[in-house]
């Protein structure tokens, strides 16, 4: 067997024909134009190249972005600043503060700042929350891109066993409680996890989000087994790998996401998504602001 390599940089393109549809139906339906803020405290590399592309997808499907800029001695109290003129600003539907932070600054306090409206990481508390019971405003968005890439796969989650490897707040429980929505049977493992080849041997489907090179190995893969690698590590030598053995796990696998070119692209396109939803939801105004809408 060999696995299907899911394009996901595929998905990402279609998906965002689509976006940029809605974008123009909001201009000529109801003169609004989708507006995403980002906020950006220092110079990490990394944040900075995971920025360009955010504002790069946001030229793509057509929302304004405002990037604002901030040296690394900014203070807690002035990011707080910044986010408040957003939240007060009706024509920006999103606002995401870019992570990690500098060190005196807490991010639990800079993400509950965010207006819940305009949340569209969905980071605050009462979207991660309200995962619980399938009503979030906005989902986080990886979990989301790794809900759709089994959407457009047309891969059933209802009654499949899911291993989430990885227990992080940003993707793995958020992932797990995504598709436990869809009726799943899900197991979290995670870094104290005894015997990992014990559980992903069980996984119809396996998401795997734990930040190790190659942690899993086809002997630990049930065959047939769909494999979402959320994996991004990059080795000594510069090259870009996931958290799955790939070359082995593909000829076991029935589905398999590559690193890079998966779920990467899948990130940033449902930030769009958010967006353009806030922005419809702000412009039409009939939509609950707490209940969330495919």
């Amino acid at each position: 067997m060999t696995a299907k390599i899911i394009d996901g940089k595929a998905i990402a393109k279609k998906l965002r024909a689509e976006y940029h549809s809605r974008v123009d139906v909001l201009r000529s339906r109801h003169n609004v134009t989708p507006a995403l803020a980002v906020i950006l405290v220092g110079d990490n590399p990394a944040s900075q190249s995971y920025v360009r592309n955010k504002i790069a997808g946001c030229k793509e499907v057509g929302i304004r972005s405002e990037l604002v800029e901030l040296p690394a001695s900014t203070t807690e109290e002035q990011v707080l600043d910044h986010i408040e003129r957003l939240n007060n600003d009706v024509t920006v539907h999103g606002i995401l503060v870019q992570l990690p932070l500098p060190a005196h600054i807490r991010v639990s306090s800079v993400l509950e700042k965010i207006s819940v409206e305009k949340d569209v990481d969905g980071f605050h508390l009462y979207n991660m929350g309200g995962l619980v019971t399938g009503n979030t405003v906005f989902s986080p968005c990886t979990p989301y891109g790794v809900q759709k890439i089994l959407e457009h796969e047309n891969i059933r989650v209802e009654g499949q066993n899911v291993v989430v490897v990885g227990a992080s707040n940003i993707v793995g429980k958020p992932t797990a409680l995504m598709l436990m929505q869809q009726d799943a049977t899900v197991v979290i493992c995670h870094k104290k996890t005894r015997d990992l080849g014990h559980f992903t041997l069980l996984a119809d489907i396996l998401v795997v989000a734990a930040g190790v090179p190659n942690l899993i190995v086809p002997q630990i893969v049930k065959t047939g087994a769909v494999v979402i690698d959320v994996g991004f590590n990059r080795l000594p030598d510069g090259r870009i790998v996931g958290d799955v053995d790939f070359e082995g796990v593909k000829e076991k696998a029935s589905y398999i996401t590559p690193v890079p070119g998966g779920v990467g692209q899948m990130t940033v396109t449902m930030l769009l998504h958010n967006t353009i939803l806030s922005a419809e939801r702000a412009a039409t105004a009939t939509t609950s602001p707490f209940r969330r809408r495919a």
